[in-house]
């Protein structure tokens, strides 16, 4: 008898801990993915509007793929050197994605939800071609 009550006392922080780290390891994909392609896509682009549209349709389309919550996620991005245009030739494009994961079965009582998250980034840096030329 001792051994089921041990049993389920160990075996229900251990099944949360599992869905838990499950749901922030979903979310540290989508952020790496989307900050991947974002700088990837950035780099092909003709122009800086160009590389704008294409970098907020790749997040967009990650955010939609991992299921994140677009309202969580942040997007930063960065072309060094510094006063580079972006994309530019032999620039460096640095994207970096924030989102908030939140954990599984924390109830919406008394703020509980918005203190029962995760923060997860990533942060990806591609480089332009010295020869590109605007598309």
């Amino acid at each position: 008898m001792e051994f089921i009550g041990l049993g389920v006392v160990l075996l229900v922080p251990l099944v949360y801990l599992v869905l838990a780290l499950g749901a922030i390891q979903g979310q540290l994909l989508g952020v790496e993915s989307a900050a991947r392609h974002a700088a990837r896509t950035m780099s092909g682009a003709s122009d800086e509007g160009d590389a704008a549209a294409r970098a907020d349709a790749t997040v967009q389309s990650a955010i939609e793929e991992y299921g994140m919550d677009r309202g969580s996620v942040q997007v930063a991005i960065r072309c060094a050197p510094e006063g580079a245009g972006c994309p530019s030739a032999g620039a460096t494009v640095v994207v970096t994605v924030t989102a908030k994961v939140a954990l599984p079965l924390v109830p919406s009582v008394f703020g509980l939800d918005r203190m029962g998250t995760v923060p997860v980034q990533a942060s990806t840096a591609y480089k332009v071609s010295r020869t590109w030329t605007g598309g």
